[in-house]
């Protein structure tokens, strides 16, 4: 059944939320699993479409699956039965790319489609071959990948950029490597380093955790454990924007904000800043809201970049958040060429963007924002960024596709329902 967010704007919120576990780490964890045939408890796990669809490809492989609550699941791969990947699964999610690194090790083979996930750009797969055939498997690919590696080796991998997935595929595989690896130029990213982190507490031997280079020692056996999944510090931000455009105070809850110093950084710039408290957020009112310029009274530019700069999936949350700020800022979304292609759903509802080319695009702020009857959400972030631009419209802003949504957060109506957003999930009516 489809289903659309329906959301009155202009009400403010109040309150207190936790957030949810990290997405991206719950996707590479419950792979990370295979690696070992003794039980795992991973804790703080998201409910989310993604995280279920990947425990379907789990239990495909022979996992067997138990979920103790609704955030603590139980995972023993004693067995893993196959090494073919279905279809119909990795079409719904991009995290089953991630699978090639552990089930190599565990198996020696891997049959699998290449992986589906958000329509935001091409989202090459080259760093991964690069990666694992350095480590010793052959790989052959006909529209599906076929892979073997009887043996993996260690080896001196430079990565020809710092892709996250990549960076973890080469990590699940080097682990259980004959020998040491070197891997240069990784991917650092909070999510990144709580699957170091969790290799580690299985006996892997991992070096250099949270920087670009990594030195693996190859084992030849881990073990079972338990192990937490960190905050999801997209969805933390995302509620951060959430508060700042409806003038609110809320308090973020278990929010991990050591992992947000490059996001205060840039969100100062846009006249938005928070507090720390222990674990928690305490985002104020009375928000300035007004774009810092850049020396010379220049423009700002806000760019993405690898960890620990400023990162790829908060872009469209800043940018809606910069249609409340007063002032000119120009967006540089040089990863993906189809990130910003939900900014036309903004300028229906009244913002002032130009959107430049695929990668780039300037924000002139403060605008008004009025609800619309009837938009799409094109992809987990640029959804959440509609809401977050609904909440703050003058009028009823209905949201449809909002299946992508689920993908990445976590009953987020319910959550912003309890601060005291009047937001409701409701049926979408078919006319003949």
């Amino acid at each position: 059944m489809r289903e659309q967010f329906v959301i009155e704007g202009n009400h403010r919120l109040q309150g207190e939320v936790t957030v949810s576990g990290n997405k991206n780490a719950a996707l590479k964890m419950l792979p990370a699993c295979l690696l070992t045939d003794e039980p795992i408890i991973l804790t703080n796990m998201p409910d989310i479409a993604d995280v279920r669809v990947t425990y379907d490809l789990m239990r495909s492989l022979g996992a067997d699956i138990e979920m103790l609550s609704d955030h603590r699941v139980r995972v023993h791969a004693r067995d893993v039965t196959t090494s073919t990947l279905p279809p119909s699964l990795c079409l719904q999610t991009r995290a089953s790319v991630v699978f090639a690194g552990p089930v190599l090790a565990r198996t020696g083979a891997l049959e699998m489609p290449p992986p589906g996930g958000d329509v935001i750009g091409r989202r090459r797969l080259d760093t991964h071959i690069l990666a694992l055939r350095k480590l010793g498997a052959e790989i052959d690919f006909d529209g599906t990948f076929h892979m073997r590696a009887p043996t993996l080796h260690g080896a001196d991998i430079l990565l020809d950029e710092a892709s996250v997935t990549a960076t973890e595929n080469a990590l699940m595989a080097a682990v259980r490597a004959k020998g040491t690896t070197r891997l240069r130029n990784v991917a650092s990213e909070p999510h990144v380093q709580d699957l170091c982190n969790m290799l580690n507490g299985m006996g892997a031997q991992i070096e250099g955790i949270g920087t670009n280079c990594l030195v693996i020692q190859g084992v030849e056996r881990l073990h079972g454990g338990k192990f937490r999944v960190g905050a999801d510090y997209l969805e933390v931000v995302s509620f951060i924007g959430a508060a700042v455009v409806t003038d609110s105070e809320i308090r973020i809850r278990e929010a991990d904000p050591h992992y947000l110093d490059m996001a205060a950084l840039v969100f100062r710039r846009l006249g938005v800043e928070w507090q720390a408290e222990g674990n928690d957020i305490l985002v104020p009112r009375g928000q300035s809201l007004v774009i810092e310029r850049d020396l010379g009274n220049q423009i700002p530019e806000i760019k993405a970049q690898p960890w620990p700069a400023f990162p790829s999936d908060l872009m469209s949350i800043a940018l809606t958040v910069a249609t409340q700020s007063a002032g000119t800022v120009l967006f540089h979304e040089w990863m993906y060429n189809s990130r910003f292609y939900f900014t036309d759903k903004l300028t229906q509802m009244g913002a002032r963007i130009i959107l430049c080319d695929p990668h780039r695009a300037v924000v002139h702020g403060p605008t008004v924002l009025r609800g619309v009857p009837d938009i799409s959400s094109p992809d987990i972030r640029a959804g959440m960024s509609l809401i977050i631009a609904a909440l703050c419209a003058r009028g009823t802003t209905a949201i449809r596709n909002i299946g992508q949504i689920d993908r990445g957060y976590e009953r987020v109506e319910e959550k912003l329902h309890a601060l005291g957003a009047n937001i409701r999930r409701e049926p979408v009516l078919v006319t003949a």
